[in-house]
């Protein structure tokens, strides 16, 4: 499902972020990708996320070489990857059924089958009876599910996050750690950057530890 294969990211005014990364995910896979601050976490999930593209190497998503894809073609491959930010980016005069509507909207989807999908996610997320309250009416977790409904409306194969328990406590990033398990048990591949070294050492999935941009350890390689 996501394949690395001697992968470099080279900025100009900052040198070498990712250096020689090589792994490989397998459809329903959850790992976490764990580091120090600008280790390199989030530079490897924009990459899958075709948000930026490698300096060197091959980056494979469901068959598909993110180094050499047309340019027309990357919103197709964006609709496929959902991605969950840890500052939520919901809009804050919309309602929460807006909020979630919106990748569906973009795309042209039909007003029907867009209530469909987003009472769909708000019922996987615990939040359908919160639908038309506002970002602001909400707590910090609420926000962040509202954010995790949004991410996989689209019914992506791919779900990408990015410290996404950061501002939350630790009964609550527990919560929604076990919410990302029950998208993993339906074929969902994950990978969740994190600094919760306690929380990731007690789920007991693959973690992916980043140092200076480089694979340090990898626990699903034996």
């Amino acid at each position: 499902m996501i394949r690395f294969e001697h992968v470099f990211k080279r900025y100009p005014e900052r040198g070498e972020a990712l250096t020689n990364i090589s792994f490989e995910m397998k459809v329903g896979e959850m790992a976490f990708l764990t580091g120090h601050s600008g280790a390199g976490k989030s530079t490897l999930l924009r990459l899958i996320g075709l948000l930026e593209r490698p300096s060197r190497g091959q980056i494979l998503v469901n068959g598909r070489n993110l180094a050499t894809l047309p340019r027309r073609q990357i919103p197709y491959h964006r609709r496929q990857v959902g991605m969950i930010f840890q500052d939520h980016r919901l809009l804050p005069d919309r309602s929460i059924f807006d909020n979630v509507a919106l990748p569906l909207v973009v795309t042209g989807l039909g007003q029907k089958e867009v209530g469909r999908r987003v009472r769909a996610a708000l019922d996987q997320v615990g939040l359908l009876k919160r639908e038309r309250a506002t970002p602001v009416a909400l707590s910090g977790g609420e926000q962040q599910r509202v954010g995790i409904a949004r991410a996989i409306v689209g019914r992506p194969p791919v779900l990408l996050a990015d410290e996404p328990t950061g501002n939350l406590d630790p009964d609550l990033s527990r919560e929604i750690f076990e919410l990302f398990e029950r998208f993993q048990y339906v074929g969902v591949t994950l990978l969740i950057a994190t600094h919760d070294l306690a929380l990731v050492n007690s789920m007991q999935h693959r973690t992916f530890t980043l140092d200076d941009g480089r694979l340090l350890n990898d626990t699903g390689r034996w």
